[in-house]
């Protein structure tokens, strides 16, 4: 072979190795954000009181999925500046090199149309709307306008992730009433104390990228007091949601053994020092984090198993 030939095979081959596979497109949808929406946005559509066909169902799911992974995308073309400098985010599609801004930004744009035509067609136009304007809020007020410029950000920008159920139940009714919104309220009062444990940390991160996260804004401490407020309240409010129409026995418990463990974790982060985090590297704060997770979704799977047994006499309060 000639040195020619074996420098174009090189070049070749580095150049294959460079393109984006499907995985690389795949994750610029965001799959771990995305399967939380479908799974909440899926118990707001079982936890409605109106029976939805099958098929109606699993369209109505896979349109909110597509539409929040187009919310992924336009995310990732719009902050792959700062996804460049966070060690969390270096190896998205578009830091890495794999996938070009400019093509982040056409898919996100046609799954988000298509998302919402779609949505509209198979469930109602109401539902299609909300699914819009809850992508709109996602990319424009939250990633564009309150990601950079407030450490409130995640505060206001929360509700976008806490839209999917509500979606799911106009999806099934076409209408509102108290529950989805109950629902709503749980994910939104999640959100804060969730991505402030993992901002304390990952505060080098957000320091090294300008991103106005209240690690930065106000420091770790008032960080972790902030942490306990809303825990109180999301306690508050979680438990109190057993006594609605998505509550009953079953959710009861889960709220309120979750709970209390939650409002242990709170408190165990605001008494920590600053000696204290460095010392054992934050193991707390990890903790407290990996809870969060599991918090969100024993509360939903509850109200999900309350919706499936309550035809059978079992689910609710009746």
């Amino acid at each position: 072979m000639s040195d020619a030939s074996f420098n174009a095979s090189t070049v070749t081959a580095q150049t294959r190795a460079d393109e984006a596979s499907f995985g690389d497109y795949f994750a610029l949808l965001k799959p771990r954000v995305m399967s939380l929406v479908v799974f909440t946005a899926l118990v707001g559509l079982l936890a409605a009181p109106v029976p939805v066909h099958p098929v109606v169902g699993f369209c109505a799911i896979l349109f909110v999925a597509i539409g929040g992974g187009a919310s992924g995308a336009l995310n990732m073309w719009w902050d792959a500046d700062i996804d460049k400098v966070m060690k969390r985010t270096k190896g998205r599609p578009i830091p890495s090199g794999k996938v070009q801004a400019g093509e982040a930004m056409a898919i996100g744009l046609a799954l988000s149309g298509l998302s919402v035509i779609m949505l509209g067609l198979a469930t109602n136009w109401f539902a299609g709307a909300f699914l819009g304007f809850t992508i709109f809020f996602y990319v424009v007020v939250y990633t564009m306008w309150l990601k950079r410029s407030t450490p409130q950000n995640i505060v206001i920008g929360g509700a976008a992730g806490a839209f999917p159920p509500v979606i799911g139940w106009v999806a099934a009714t076409g209408s509102m009433t108290l529950e989805p919104w109950l629902m709503f309220a749980l994910t939104f009062m999640w959100t804060p104390p969730h991505f402030w444990a993992l901002a304390l940390f990952m505060r080098s991160d957000y320091d090294d990228a300008g991103v106005p996260m209240l690690t930065v804004t106000h420091g770790r401490r008032a960080t972790r007091w902030h942490i306990l407020v809303y825990t109180v309240l999301l306690a508050l409010l979680a438990v109190g949601t057993s006594f609605s129409g998505i509550g009953g026995p079953i959710y009861l418990t889960v709220a309120v053994v979750m709970n209390a463990l939650f409002l242990r974790g709170a408190w165990q982060i605001s008494h920590r020092t600053e000696d204290d985090s460095e010392a054992d590297n934050f193991k707390v704060e990890r903790s407290f984090f990996k809870l969060s997770l599991l918090y969100l979704f024993l509360h939903f799977g509850a109200i999900l198993a309350e919706a499936l047994l309550k035809p059978y006499g079992l689910g609710g309060w009746s």
